[in-house]
């Protein structure tokens, strides 16, 4: 198979981060998430949730390797194996905590992506949805 998928931003993330490497201290620190004003409405009752998933594109990076080392334990694995960023679709995803929503801003705490990188979607974090088959 061989085909393409096209995505759109919801929109967009706004923090003080923009060099391409690791940085421990984004997981500390407080992020703004743009919503584009088409998809507002889209927020209502996200405030129900403490914790939210957000995906998100990694456009700034645009080459990977099938093995790589990985961050968390600096062993040698395959892509699917790792939450490298340089990965074939681009696609990161982090679990953050919810600070607060001001009109269409989220502001979320632990999000480990770039000033100005692309939001493709947001969900709440349920717990029970992370379990999987025993």
């Amino acid at each position: 198979m061989d085909e393409t998928i096209e995505m759109r931003p919801v929109g967009y993330v706004e923090n003080t981060f923009h060099e391409l490497k690791y940085n421990k201290d984004m997981y500390q620190s407080v992020s703004k998430i743009i919503i584009y004003d088409e998809f507002k409405d889209g927020l209502y009752r996200v405030t129900d949730f403490d914790r939210l998933e957000v995906i998100f594109y990694f456009d700034k990076f645009n080459n990977y390797e099938l093995i790589q080392k990985r961050r968390i334990d600096g062993v040698m694995a395959g892509v699917f194996a790792s939450r490298t960023p340089k990965r074939p679709n681009g696609i990161g995803i982090t679990t953050v905590k919810l600070e607060k929503v001001v009109d269409n801003i989220l502001h979320v705490k632990g999000l480990d992506a770039l000033d100005k990188t692309p939001v493709l979607d947001i969900k709440p974090y349920v717990e029970s949805f992370k379990k999987g088959p025993d």
